[in-house]
């Protein structure tokens, strides 16, 4: 049986899925790779990652991307506990556990993001 909210979690799913298979990348060559490497020793200065950090726009982006992150990850795991550990008679308990989950770390986010 499909639920009328099923459309928006999968929505919040392929969004978050698709913002981390492009943006991941990116971010693990800039702060893994070229930041340790010393490849742009003066974009990667303290006070330039504050600038641009605390310019409204990155701040949003950033967000963004780790609010559709965690209901990327809520979404896939509550089917890999559902249909994976064969949890189908808790079906809605694992989904009030995952996106309650979600929403706390969207909260988090939030509060850290609007103390930068």
């Amino acid at each position: 049986m499909i639920h009328r909210s099923e459309p928006f979690w999968w929505l919040l799913f392929a969004a978050g899925g698709s913002a981390a298979a492009v943006l991941a990348p990116v971010l693990i060559l800039l702060t893994g790779i070229a930041a340790p490497a010393g490849w742009f020793p003066q974009a990667f200065a303290y006070e330039h990652v504050r600038a641009l950090v605390s310019h409204p726009v990155t701040r949003l982006v950033l967000f963004g991307v780790i609010v559709l992150s965690f209901f990327h990850w809520a979404h896939r795991f509550r089917y890999t506990l559902a249909e994976g550990l064969a949890l189908k008679r808790a079906w809605l308990p694992v989904a009030v556990v995952c996106y309650a989950a979600a929403i706390a770390g969207t909260v988090s986010a939030a509060v850290v993001i609007l103390k930068l």
